[in-house]
């Protein structure tokens, strides 16, 4: 394996991991009941 073979590799693996933490931040469960819970604020009666 060569140093340009070697670089090809790490970078096509950093890659897939950024993906990998991308996603999973995106569909966290904390992150979905905040983004949904100013929705559903406005149904609740204040009266």
């Amino acid at each position: 394996m060569n140093a340009q073979s070697a670089a090809y590799f790490i970078f096509g693996l950093s890659l897939v991991i950024l993906f990998g933490v991308i996603i999973g931040f995106y569909y966290s469960r904390k992150r979905t009941k905040k983004v949904e819970e100013p929705k559903y604020r406005i149904f609740d009666d204040e009266d």
